[in-house]
């Protein structure tokens, strides 16, 4: 893939992800709907894959760093896709959650930093609720679509480059035979 190839493909993919995180400030400060603190670590995951993207469309990488944006990519998809889906199981069975949990910013002040996320993915009673759907699909279930597209599109350049690195002679020899023959 050519330079300028690489580069409108991570601007796209930025393009992307800054609608998405637009979306969801619209939804908090515009409709009014409270993000609960899987929601927070979900937007986190996209301004990570935002920066991503946007560091790699400005500074138009090579081959070598183009797969390492591309992976970088994948594993802020990755961790958002796991946050979606544990709060769209939470919200297709609220039986398992506990009470009431405290504040963001009580836990932070009293927790280790690995304590407060187990206890987010263990969701509280906001994590479960629906207050918000577009075509009989709530917002964790979109966040989780565009994850998994983002993810999807990551791991098929990840691919692609490995599938291009594995086609290239090692020797050094070209690997057009047209150019072989002059």
């Amino acid at each position: 893939m050519s330079l300028a190839c690489s580069r409108s493909l991570f601007f796209m993919a930025f393009t992307a992800a800054a609608l998405a995180l637009g979306v969801s400030f619209h939804l908090e400060y515009v409709v009014g709907l409270k993000p609960c603190g899987l929601c927070l670590l979900q937007r986190g995951c996209l301004a990570l894959l935002m920066i991503v993207y946007l560091i790699a469309s400005v500074h138009g990488p090579r081959r070598f760093g183009s797969f390492v944006y591309w992976l970088a990519g994948v594993c802020a998809s990755l961790g958002g896709t796991v946050t979606a889906w544990r709060q769209v199981l939470l919200q297709s069975d609220p039986q398992q959650l506990a009470g009431c949990s405290p504040t963001l910013d009580n836990m932070f002040g009293s927790m280790p930093w690995t304590c407060v996320l187990r206890r987010l993915f263990e969701g509280d009673a906001d994590c479960a609720e629906i207050s918000w759907t577009l075509f009989d699909l709530s917002i964790p279930e979109w966040s989780l679509l565009f994850f998994v597209a983002m993810l999807i599109l990551g791991a098929y350049q990840l691919l692609r480059h490995v599938w291009v690195a594995c086609l290239r002679p090692l020797s050094g020899e070209s690997s057009h035979p047209a150019i072989a023959g002059d």
